[in-house]
């Protein structure tokens, strides 16, 4: 038979074993953010460069959830700042396919309104260079664009499909979605952190 005195320690023991269990799953949800399924880490490292997520959202097109994002830059560096020269990353999930031609269509255009014409065609030899990296994606598959500082890095899946080293094309990629004139002004602001 069991002590009184041991058995009166299990109820406490037992409800802080419990309460544990309950709280585990929150303390792993901290640390990534699902939005519509799509889970990102609030704290990454890419080559070296550790990173803090700024802000995630969810880019709606008319009545469809078209993909979701995380942006992201080194935790000493907390204030936005997409089209400095700080490193910073952006992941994008989709929940649609989208060609490849497609990617690449709407990436110059995006582009070309943002810059006008005469740094257009001066950006248009490595943005095109750029724009042929782009795969078609699947529901699910996740591009990153990564400034580290040095190296512009566009990944499909974690697998690198470009590199190049042009501080004005990072600028003129990131600003698409996170500029002065964005795609949506809702999901920029979302993505840095603006609710």
């Amino acid at each position: 038979m069991m002590p009184l005195l041991c058995r009166h320690m299990l109820v406490p023991l037992a409800l802080a074993l419990a309460s544990w269990v309950a709280l585990a799953p929150t303390a792993y949800a901290a640390d990534t953010v699902d939005v519509k399924g799509a889970r990102f880490e609030t704290q990454l490292e890419s080559e070296g460069q550790a990173y803090q997520m700024i802000g995630h959202g969810l880019f709606r097109y008319m009545i469809w959830n078209a993909y979701a994002g995380a942006y992201y830059q080194p935790s000493d560096q907390p204030e936005a700042a997409p089209l400095s020269d700080v490193p910073r990353r952006l992941e994008l999930e989709y929940f649609h396919a989208i060609e490849a031609d497609d990617f690449a269509g709407v990436t110059r255009d995006s582009v070309r309104e943002r810059l006008g014409d005469a740094a257009y065609r001066e950006l248009l030899p490595t943005l095109n260079a750029f724009t042929r990296a782009y795969q078609s994606v699947e529901p699910g598959d996740r591009y990153a664009l990564t400034w580290n500082g040095d190296a512009l890095t566009l990944a499909l899946n974690g697998q690198r499909v470009y590199e190049g080293d042009d501080p004005q094309l990072a600028r003129a990629l990131f600003a698409i979605w996170l500029g002065d004139q964005p795609l949506k002004e809702s999901f920029r602001n979302d993505l840095l952190g603006r609710r």
